[in-house]
């Protein structure tokens, strides 16, 4: 699959992607759908949600080939984590 070439800089990338997320897509989503992944379409506001995030990109590429996606993990401030978490030492 040829990587589709982004239009935006990097701010209004992210500023399209977080404004659509709140505005058109939490909305329709579900308590069952945390943890699942969306790639919003930050042209045409399109979405698709899955389990996996490259289906889920998939699925958004075979709808509009095209797309320039903005991925979000639902219920999460972001889609993966990089480093170990602290743990608390108890006394």
């Amino acid at each position: 699959m040829a990587s589709t070439k982004r239009r935006y800089a990097k701010a209004e990338f992210a500023s399209r992607g977080d404004s659509i997320y709140e505005s058109a897509v939490r909305p329709h989503l579900q308590k069952e759908d945390d943890g699942k992944f969306v790639a919003i379409d930050i042209e045409t506001g399109a979405y698709e949600v899955d389990t996996e995030e490259l289906v889920a990109c998939d699925k958004m590429h075979a709808r509009l080939p095209d797309a320039q996606i903005w991925m979000v993990r639902i219920g999460s401030n972001y889609v993966h984590r990089f480093g170990g978490q602290s743990r608390r030492i108890k006394p």
